[in-house]
């Protein structure tokens, strides 16, 4: 049923669940629609996490009616049979007292987010009349099936969906000719160093600048059972790093460890939670990692305890490729990790130091960890430069710069793009002889859609994104992280890595192909982009230049934690240790037209002068808050 003016859009979930990205991007694009949207507040929420009593759902029920609402969505992304039962229970009291439209009442349409096994059972229990979203429908798709007429949506809207829209037809038409399966593997043994203790990435991109240029493949690999016995996953997961090497098709073999690897390595588990991973816990299992997946290139998540030990083991066992880490992440503020931020951060840069004498690259795993904070658009590219500079004045001489593309997952390409180039660009101005770096993109972490077919789809889609960054350049770019298809559904297997690398390689071939024979929009000049991208730089320099200017001695453990604590690097969805960090949690930010923006209380658009003046009144309290924790250090 289409929804007309006068329509009342409302969206309601339970406070217990803090997801609220969903619920915010359908808002906006509504809102942009012309629809008057309203959210639930707390009480309402409250109500929601006890729905199954009848005063409850009379409370839900009556603010409804008082708001005279059309349409309802319901979101809740945590247990399948508590989203499941809420559900039951609100559609039975709206029934009970005829709410629905088919009864003469006012609910024209109900809209359910959630996981997706909950979604299929709420599409087979309520037989299609509760409209379900799985995650990665596009902006067309969100908007339709939510009843808005294609009129109603703004041009905007639609031309800046038109570019996913057009490589999801191209991600189609990849997988539905089934022409990448034949797809061979690609010959990297063209140097004497290869799979030997002597190769490293930089060799192996080197030595594989041909044409047609073929990126290096590298991919996150972690099967763990809690129903087998540790020692057991440990060899399921050599046999995978066999499996994967004989195939050939991968490049880089990316340790998924688990938790317990990462924050008590070498110690007596005992009946310690794993996390999930593989539980590497000796030198040892490394060891005979590496000998099994001889000739690929191997490196690991970092530690979050003893980080630089542990940095040390990785070059004695694995002869790691690139180090990674996070910096102000995988601590307590996201409960990754026991260290408070400042004991963190001094560990991170120690261990930078290490790695610049290993004459290794370093990747700053950290960009998208704003993202999942709620940043916006200006913080993912700022954190990034000051991560690259941070790096280069340890002694490190290449980067290894990740872009986690679909993030959030209601980005849209375009905005991507200008995110991606601005980012790019500014890190790229500290090159010099001493100072490298290589663009490594991937998917978002929550892209893909549960649907394998459509997920092989999204897969080709987001590689014509990655090609779209630096479309004038073939050798860029130099690496890609592929993230398997099944990502939504289930754990990716050696056979789903290796279809996702075919799909990967041949889509990024077939793309450069259209574009030369001018079959694709030229997205080099696109003016959309390329106004966004100026506007992303400008704003950065303003808050790197803001940085710089106020706090002393930035690149530092002492000077990343004050850029943090001040407020320079808003993060409105941070959950822990929110007092301490309160002046990084205080902006709000939304998306705005497939962005992600700061805004105020009425929410206007907040320029980023105005978030270095922010910052700029906390620097003094910040300052005494940390010299007292230097103190009792």
């Amino acid at each position: 049923m289409l929804a007309v003016d006068g329509d009342i859009f409302a969206f309601i979930k339970p406070s217990l669940d803090a997801h609220t990205l969903g619920i915010n991007s359908a808002t906006e694009l509504l809102r942009d629609c012309g629809y008057q949207v309203i959210i639930g507040d707390e009480d309402i929420a409250k109500a929601m996490n006890n729905i199954r009593y009848e005063v409850n759902r009379e409370k839900v029920l009556e603010w409804i009616r008082h708001k005279k609402v059309t349409q309802i969505g319901l979101s809740y992304r945590l247990d399948q049979d508590e989203a499941v039962n809420m559900v039951g229970y609100f559609m039975n009291e709206l029934k009970s007292n005829n709410m629905l439209h088919y009864q003469g009442g006012p609910i024209k349409s109900i809209f359910f987010g959630g996981l997706p096994k909950t979604c299929e059972v709420i599409d087979k229990e309520h037989k299609g009349f509760v409209k379900t979203f799985k995650g990665g429908e596009t902006v067309r798709e969100s908007l339709t099936k939510m009843g808005v007429p294609e009129d109603r949506i703004p041009k905007d809207i639609l031309e800046g969906s038109l570019y996913d829209d057009l490589r999801m037809e191209f991600g189609k038409d990849i997988i539905n000719t089934y022409e990448y399966e034949a797809f061979k593997p690609i010959d990297r043994a063209t140097y004497d160093e290869y799979g030997t203790s002597d190769d490293t990435v930089v060799k192996r991109i080197n030595a594989n600048m041909r044409r047609p240029f073929m990126p290096l493949m590298r991919a996150h690999v972690g099967p763990y059972s809690s129903s087998v016995d540790r020692l057991d996953s440990v060899k399921e997961f050599i046999s995978w790093a066999k499996e994967l090497a004989e195939a050939r098709y991968l490049d880089i073999l990316s340790i998924g460890t688990s938790q317990l690897t990462q924050s008590n390595f070498g110690e007596d588990w005992e009946d310690m939670p794993n996390g999930g991973g593989v539980p590497i816990n000796s030198p040892e299992e490394y060891r005979m990692i590496w000998e099994a997946s001889r000739p690929l290139l191997l490196r690991t998540y970092a530690g979050t305890k003893n980080i630089p030990e542990l940095a040390k083991i990785y070059e004695e066992t694995i002869n790691i490729c690139w180090h990674a880490l996070s910096l102000w992440w995988f601590n307590k503020l996201d409960g990754r990790g026991p260290y408070d931020l400042y004991t963190n951060l001094k560990q991170h840069i120690e261990t930078l130091k290490y790695i610049a004498k290993t004459n290794k690259p370093f990747e700053p795993n950290l960009p998208h960890h704003f993202a999942f904070r709620g940043a916006d658009d200006v913080t993912y590219v700022v954190s990034a430069y000051l991560a690259a500079k941070l790096a280069k004045k340890m002694g490190i001489e290449t980067l290894i710069l990740q872009n986690m593309l679909n993030t959030p997952r209601y980005t849209w390409g375009i905005q991507d793009l200008a995110k991606s180039r601005a980012m790019l660009t500014l890190v790229k101005e500290l090159e010099d002889l001493n100072f490298k770096v290589i663009l490594q993109p991937r998917a978002g972490l929550d892209y893909f859609k549960p649907d394998l077919e459509e997920a092989k789809m999204q897969l080709a889609a987001v590689t014509a994104l990655m090609d779209d960054i630096d479309p004038y350049d073939e050798t860029s770019p130099p690496i890609i992280h592929v993230v398997s298809y099944s990502e939504a559904s289930h754990l990716a297997t050696p056979d789903v890595i290796n279809e996702s690398i075919k799909i990967t390689q041949y889509s990024l071939q077939k793309y450069r192909e259209l574009r030369r024979k001018g079959k694709i929009e030229d997205m080099g000049k696109n003016i959309d982009v390329q106004e966004r991208m100026l506007e992303l730089m400008d704003s950065a320099r303003t808050i790197i230049s803001g940085i710089e200017r106020n706090i002393e001695n930035p690149y530092s453990p002492e000077g990343f934690y004050k850029i943090f604590a001040a407020g320079f690097l808003p993060v409105p969805y941070l959950w822990g240790e929110v007092d301490e960090f309160k002046y990084a949690k205080a902006w709000k930010t939304k998306p705005v037209k497939g962005s992600v923006k700061i805004v105020d209380e009425n929410n206007r658009v907040i320029k980023s002068d105005k978030v270095v003046d922010y910052a700029k009144e906390n620097i003094k309290e910040v300052e005494y808050i940390l010299n007292q924790k230097v103190n009792l250090l």
